[in-house]
């Protein structure tokens, strides 16, 4: 008897195959993860202090390479958390709690590194500024 079930379990035979599943990913992490939602709200600030501050081409592609730094790292440590809970299910477990650890400093890491990047593109124009 043939399965009614029609979820994909093989490769992806279509580009657009792909590109869907990719953007239902990222619909999923707006929707479920909570700190995705606020990195994307504080790129959006930060997007339109650059256009407050008219920001340089350089500095654009710092802010823009910072935003995706931290996105990049937020979507590996939702995969970890996902894949750990997928294997532990329930229960506690110390490589577990070691693996979900390391993505979160993993994302911290890349917080303070777009922390810097902001702090040197808009200081010295708020200075500027309030003088």
């Amino acid at each position: 008897m043939a399965s009614k079930d029609k979820r994909q379990v093989g490769k992806n035979k279509r580009f657009t195959q792909s590109l869907g599943h990719a953007v239902a990913g990222i619909g999923r992490l707006i929707k479920e993860e909570r700190n995705f939602r606020f990195d994307i709200f504080i790129s959006l600030f930060m997007l339109a202090m650059g256009l407050v501050f008219q920001i340089k081409i350089n500095e654009w592609m710092w802010l823009i390479a910072s935003f995706f730094s931290v996105m990049g790292s937020e979507v590996l440590n939702t995969i970890v958390e996902n894949v750990v809970d997928l294997i532990v299910g329930n229960k506690y477990d110390s490589l577990a709690k070691r693996a979900k650890d390391i993505g979160a400093g993993g994302v911290l890491l890349s917080a303070f590194f777009a922390f810097i990047i902001g702090c040197l593109i808009f200081i010295p124009r708020i200075i500027d500024l309030l003088r």
